[in-house]
């Protein structure tokens, strides 16, 4: 179950970590872990990613994406607005690592990598879970601006953004 509201109720880094922690144990092709998260906290730095992921947004609901996607996303009331990328206390962008490189610049072939990255992914969503915590699978297309934006070299891939934080609920 995916959660689009989120509290402002702080969350410690700690907690964070753990998190990781325990999606970087996950299991994967010839045990070589291709999966990098950036965890972001910072304000200013959330504003970034939600405006660029916007501005995708804005491509694919005026005219990127068949009249058949937009119909599966009405019941949702999804748009262009993201504005969980600022409300949630803290993001995790998952990357994919496609090859690796060795110390000498040179290529080396990572094995399974959507596979183990998605199994990571799932680790992670339960470590989140584990931790009483609510996440969105967030996943603008294109994410290539996430490489800029978190400094992350071009052998990974932007796969998902993770909102993260306890569901904001009315108090009646």
């Amino acid at each position: 179950h995916s959660v689009r509201d989120f509290s402002s109720e702080p969350i410690s880094e700690k907690i964070i970590q753990n998190i990781i922690a325990s999606a970087g144990r996950a299991p994967s092709g010839a045990n070589q872990q291709p999966w990098h998260f950036v965890a972001i906290k910072d304000l200013s730095m959330k504003k970034m990613v939600r405006e660029a992921a916007e501005q995708e947004e804005l491509s694919f609901y005026s005219g990127g994406a068949s009249d058949e996607w937009i119909a599966a996303l009405e019941p949702i009331g999804t748009g262009v607005s993201k504005p969980h990328l600022t409300e949630a206390p803290w993001l995790i962008v998952v990357f994919a690592e496609r090859y690796g490189k060795n110390a000498d610049g040179s290529r080396r072939k990572n094995y399974y990598v959507p596979e183990s990255v998605g199994i990571a992914i799932g680790f992670l969503i339960a470590a989140i879970h584990d931790a009483g915590l609510v996440c969105l699978e967030h996943t603008p297309n294109p994410m290539k601006f996430l490489n800029s934006l978190c400094g992350r070299p071009d052998n990974e891939k932007p796969v998902m953004i993770l909102p993260i934080g306890y569901p904001y609920s009315m108090k009646l």
